[in-house]
C-alpha cells in the first residue's frame, strides 16, 4: 500500500514526498506520507492516481476529506494517512515537525529522480 501510494503520486509530479512510520508514537495509522502539489488540479490529479492505484491493488480508500479545498487533501487508506498539501498549508501545518519523532521511511527506490 505505501509503495504504491508513492508511486502513485510520483507519477503526477507530487513534490517532497516524505513517508513517516508513525507505529511507535501514535495511534491513528502505521504510516504517514506527506506531500505537495502546486495547484488544486495537480492535487485533484494525485488524488486520483493514489485512489485509482490502490483500488486496482484491492485496497479499500476509507475516507477522503478536503477534495474541493485546493489547500489540503487527507486519504484514509486505514493504516496509511495520505497528506496532499498545497505549499502554503504544508508549510503552516508542517507534520513532518509534528512528527519528528517519527522514523522516516525510505521512498527513494520509489521516486523517479
Amino acid at each position: 500500500m505505501l509503495e504504491i501510494a508513492v508511486r502513485a503520486a510520483d507519477g503526477k509530479r507530487a513534490e517532497d514526498i516524505v513517508a513517516l512510520d508513525v507505529r511507535e508514537v501514535s495511534l491513528l495509522a502505521d504510516y504517514f506520507v506527506i506531500m505537495q502539489g502546486n495547484s488544486k488540479r495537480q492535487m485533484d490529479a494525485i488524488l486520483d492516481e493514489i485512489e485509482e492505484k490502490e483500488e486496482l491493488a484491492d485496497v479499500k480508500v476509507v475516507r477522503v476529506e478536503g477534495k474541493n479545498s485546493g489547500k489540503w487533501v487527507l486519504v484514509d487508506l486505514g493504516d496509511i494517512v495520505i497528506n496532499i498539501f498545497s505549499p502554503e498549508e504544508r508549510a503552516y501545518y508542517n507534520l513532518e515537525k509534528l512528527w519528528s519523532n517519527a522514523e522516516t521511511v525510505d521512498v527513494a527506490d520509489w521516486i523517479d529522480a
